[in-house]
């Protein structure tokens, strides 16, 4: 990588945006982002060279802005509010167009349709990765507390459900308890599921959270930080379990200290891991 290097961060919500365009920044390079409204930490205008503000769906606006700093490559990071795409999206000629082509909205074949888009007008996008490798999971159990029998096998059940979930492109997260399956998310996002899950399960509920199993990772790769700990301390939940190498964990030290303080078991695996 060099000085003259530009990369832009089409930026959604949550700290990811500001620890990418951190890194990047570190590095020489030069930073632009375009971020959405309501979504989008403001205290990312404060970091990039440059930004532009958009509504959700204002394609056009997007690549306009991209173009016009000379940007060939960008990387999605941050989540969007998926239930805005009902209340607060904006699409302009440009995304109306596009949509118009996809027989089923679910996420990979919009994120796919829009990437195809960018790329016609010249612009990659690459791996929101790239410059944090550090952000995904490691392997192991990383908390103190193991899963006991009884969870392992909740785990390896949420498993083959959140699996399947990913390949239909319905949602990544499963919540179990004694085998049996009491939430799975959907367009209301993993803290609901959790939260949904907890309120029927009462307590020692087991949360699984995977990558799908054709995962581009350029783009939706499931992330866990220290609400999401917090949030199954809330409903008196047991386990985390998520992908190792294929989720992103924010705040990592304090999700495990916290998880350790309330005896919250958070283990990093692989597929090939269940039985």
């Amino acid at each position: 990588m060099n000085d003259t290097e530009t990369i832009g961060i089409i930026a959604g919500g949550g700290q990811f945006p500001i620890l990418v365009a951190k890194a990047a920044k570190k590095r020489g390079i030069r930073v632009t982002a375009v971020a959405h409204i309501d979504e989008t930490d403001p205290a990312l205008a404060t970091i990039v060279n440059e930004i532009t503000w958009v509504k959700l769906g204002q394609l056009g606006r997007l690549i306009k802005a991209f173009k016009g700093w000379g940007v060939k490559k960008v990387l999605m990071a941050g989540s969007i509010t998926k239930r805005k795409m009902f209340d607060g999206i904006m699409p302009d000629i440009k995304a109306i167009a596009l949509l118009s082509k996809i027989a089923i909205l679910h996420d990979d074949d919009i994120l796919s349709t829009v990437a195809a888009a960018l790329l016609k007008e010249g612009i990659e996008i690459i791996s929101c990765v790239s410059y944090l490798p550090e952000l995904l999971s490691p392997p192991g159990c990383l908390t103190k507390r193991r899963p006991d029998r009884s969870e392992k096998k909740d785990i390896s059940c949420g498993w083959k459900i959140a699996k399947e979930l990913g390949r239909m492109d319905i949602g990544q997260c499963v919540v179990v308890r004694k085998k049996t399956v009491l939430a799975v998310e959907a367009i209301e996002g993993t803290d609901e599921t959790i939260l949904r899950g907890g309120r029927l399960g009462k307590k020692n509920i087991v949360v699984v959270k995977v990558s799908k199993p054709t995962q581009d990772m350029r783009f939706d790769i499931p992330s866990v930080g220290l609400r999401t700990v917090k949030l199954i301390e809330q409903v008196k939940g047991s386990v985390l379990a998520i992908e190792a190498g294929k989720t992103l964990m924010f705040d990592r030290e304090k999700m495990i200290e916290h998880a350790d303080a309330a005896g919250i078991a958070i283990v990093s695996m692989s597929s090939k891991e269940i039985m």
